[in-house]
């Protein structure tokens, strides 16, 4: 009985012995995919692991550990980076981290009339973890026949505290000057709320209103302060990799006498400022704008709505 025994137990051993043992991943497909792990593209990784699987099945079991393996390594090293990057953006001085367009533009004509004109911007901004500032600094300037026919000046600078990821608290501080309309100096003050309504790679969409004041004071030597609501937005649509048209507007309402808070129509201005920028280079973009102000209550003999329509080069740095 004792000897049936060992010479059964004998032979499942040799049974499972005689099965030959499965072989490791063949190393010409061990190489490709450490190969495409070397680049570190999660695209071109899982490409290659999907046609390593689909050749060699039985070896799906390892294929998957070198994917995981993979995968756990970038997941590390990106958040290593991220943490590099906001310890440098919370380390950084007040002159870092600054970004921004350079934008120029001019005319001349001769003959029947004489004209020159230029045309500049420079905008900057600067993101934080939380904060968010804004500087824009634009101005236009135009001489016809001799006389000056356009001369305006513009200069903003919104800071932003970003509450959550949509939602946002802004301050502005603005002045500007308008020659042809009359203004010799105008400046605003204002803070409030702001939503971004469409946060996308290629759309975006932000909105803000809240209470401003302004401060007027006219050619002439006569000035006005007023209580006003300030509504605005800010849209971008990049349609292509080289094109994209972007838009944006303040719109103020305000008026009254000192001490008396109201909207009225005849102090309403807005400013629209359209733009198509089309890609040159990393850095260089030609940019057609076209910018309408309106008025309801202008200088006398001052028309109420001003259009300009701009061909500029933008220079990124």
């Amino acid at each position: 009985m004792i000897i049936r025994r060992s010479a059964y137990l004998a032979l499942i051993a040799g049974l499972f012995l005689s099965v030959p043992a499965h072989a490791a991943l063949p190393d010409p497909v061990k190489a490709m995919i450490e190969a495409a792990i070397a680049k570190g593209d999660k695209n071109k990784v899982a490409t290659v692991i999907e046609f390593a699987k689909e050749t060699n099945p039985d070896d799906a079991a390892e294929i998957d550990a070198l994917q995981q393996q993979f995968l756990a390594d970038v997941a590390e090293k990106e958040k290593a980076q991220a943490l590099a990057k906001e310890e440098a953006i919370r380390s950084a001085g007040v002159f870092d981290n600054w970004h921004g367009k350079g934008e120029i533009g001019a005319n001349q004509a001769s003959g029947n009339s004489h004209d020159v004109g230029f045309t500049g911007a420079i905008t900057l901004e600067r993101a934080g973890i939380d904060w968010k500032h804004k500087l824009r600094l634009r101005g236009d300037y135009q001489r016809s026949n001799g006389r000056t026919s356009r001369e305006q000046l513009l200069f903003a600078y919104e800071p932003q505290y970003r509450l959550s990821q949509r939602a946002f608290v802004y301050g502005l501080a603005q002045w500007d000057h308008d020659g042809q309309q009359g203004i010799d100096s105008r400046y605003a003050l204002s803070s409030g709320l702001g939503y971004k309504v469409l946060d996308q790679q290629a759309v975006q969409l932000a909105i803000k209103a809240g209470p401003a004041f302004r401060r007027t004071e006219y050619s002439s030597g006569e000035d006005a302060s007023t209580l006003a609501a300030l509504f605005a937005y800010d849209f971008g649509w990049k349609i292509s990799d080289r094109l994209a048209f972007n838009q944006n507007s303040n719109m103020v309402a305000g008026g009254g006498s000192s001490g008396t808070v109201f909207i009225d129509s005849r102090s309403t201005t807005f400013d629209i400022l359209s733009g198509l920028e089309a890609k040159i280079s990393d850095r260089l973009t030609t940019r057609l704008s076209y910018e309408i102000k309106f008025d309801s209550n202008p200088q006398p003999g001052k028309e109420k709505t001003d259009t300009i329509s701009r061909f500029t080069m933008v220079y990124g740095f």
